[in-house]
């Protein structure tokens, strides 16, 4: 059957959609563009025959270049799936056009079965206290999540952390840990690791040391019982599989480089997640995704959970944690046009960055500021922060006006600043 279509436009719609209180709290330190989204809205020589797609500006694989716009119009969309160079937005409105012109869903177009109808999902939160990670984890259940995936931090104590969220989920509640190489070598990471598989709602461990520490890695399997995963690519993937440094991975990026990634990891029979982040629009690319994606069995990473928005019309469907894959055309959902012009922004499209004093604190009185994320980062990926010592936390100082808190936070600017009760 030949697909008889042109694009005859291509409109972007930036919005900002707020985050949940408490993601906005702890969010506010890193992810605070996240909130930025660039919808992307094509529209057909077909009369109400219109795709949708979404492009988070500020953490992408690849925004959409203004020559792909150019490129794509007056043609057949269906000549650009898997096209990687159109960039997320473009990429996901070819998929959610095709499929629509074609009465089918997305996953279709894909050429590989479907091997499931409900795809494992997981709540998200970068690191916040022990207590807002319990509250979050009690929404999660109640909105039908039953995976967490969670950011280790060194500057927490993570049993108290674990020990809080365990006090209110039930014993099926699983914890996907992740610490972005932040414990760096295996003679910091054994440790903890080991001592969290005593705890039963811990179930997999992702980026715990350096990546390119192919040896450290592999000791490090060998030494914990929860499976750990690795981003592809890094070491390369026959290095991973080789020296068996990871169970599994963390698989995101354009269309075509995903299905590579994912035909590489099931000839392994490795599984992986899908982590594509982004409001509804985007989740319903990944649910689809994942629908045809033989391994992709382990929960889904969009952090949809954050939004307070999910720019859709209706909800996707979240049970038992899992998403079910819509069955309506392309990516199968509807896109809430009444929210674009109510959340879209003006430019520049992005925040201005906040003056943050973050300290490092312990119960003996010991505590270290920071002037920003970038800078306590760079400490732990130095080796210099003591790993999940009991009792530590992290504080958000807000700005009160005072000289002295502007003193501190120009001191630390320089280097983190030790102080003493």
């Amino acid at each position: 059957m030949t697909l008889k279509l042109a694009i005859k436009d291509v409109e972007r719609i930036t919005v900002n959609v707020p985050f949940t209180p408490r993601c906005q709290v702890w969010n506010a330190r890193e992810q605070y563009q996240w909130s930025i989204s660039e919808v992307v809205r094509v529209t057909t020589d077909v009369p109400d025959l219109v795709g949708y797609g979404e492009t988070m500006l500020h953490y992408t694989w690849g925004r959409v270049p203004d020559d792909a716009i150019a490129r794509v119009k007056g043609r057949n969309p269906a000549d650009f799936l898997g096209d990687d160079t159109l960039g997320a937005g473009l990429q996901m409105a070819m998929y959610d056009l095709v499929g629509k012109a074609l009465g089918v869903p997305a996953h279709r177009l894909l050429n590989l079965p479907r091997v499931r109808e409900w795809c494992p999902i997981s709540w998200w939160n970068v690191d916040m206290s022990p207590e807002d990670w319990a509250a979050e984890a009690q929404e999660a259940v109640s909105k039908g999540y039953t995976s967490h995936k969670l950011k280790g931090r060194p500057w927490w104590d993570i049993y108290a952390q674990i020990e809080a969220v365990s006090a209110v989920t039930p014993a099926h509640y699983h914890l996907d840990i992740d610490w972005n190489q932040m414990l760096v070598n295996e003679s910091n990471a054994a440790p903890v690791l080991t001592r969290l598989y005593t705890y039963e709602r811990v179930s997999l461990y992702e980026s715990p040391i350096f990546q390119r520490d192919v040896e450290g890695n592999r000791l490090l399997r060998h030494k914990v019982k929860h499976p750990i995963a690795h981003h592809f690519g890094d070491p390369p993937f026959r290095t991973a599989v080789r020296d068996e440094v990871c169970d599994g991975f963390v698989v995101g990026g354009g269309v075509a480089s995903l299905l590579q990634m994912a035909a590489q990891a099931a000839a392994f029979d490795k599984p992986f997640f899908l982590q594509i982040v982004g409001t509804g629009i985007t989740t319903a690319l990944s649910v689809q995704l994942g629908a045809a994606l033989e391994m992709a069995q382990w929960p889904a990473v969009n952090c949809l959970n954050m939004y307070s928005d999910d720019l859709l019309t209706t909800p996707l469907t979240i049970q038992d944690g899992y998403v079910r894959v819509p069955d309506g055309p392309g990516l199968g959902v509807e896109v809430d046009e009444a929210a674009l012009m109510r959340l879209k922004m003006e430019p520049p499209y992005e925040h201005a960055k906040q003056r943050l004093l973050l300290a490092v604190a312990w119960p003996d009185g010991r505590k270290r500021c920071y002037a920003d994320s970038q800078q306590i980062w760079t400490d732990a990926y130095r080796g210099n922060l003591p790993i999940h010592e009991h009792g530590a936390h992290l504080e958000l100082v807000g700005d009160d006006g005072s000289p002295d808190w502007d003193a501190l936070q120009t001191r630390a600017q320089s280097g983190p600043v030790f102080l003493h009760a």
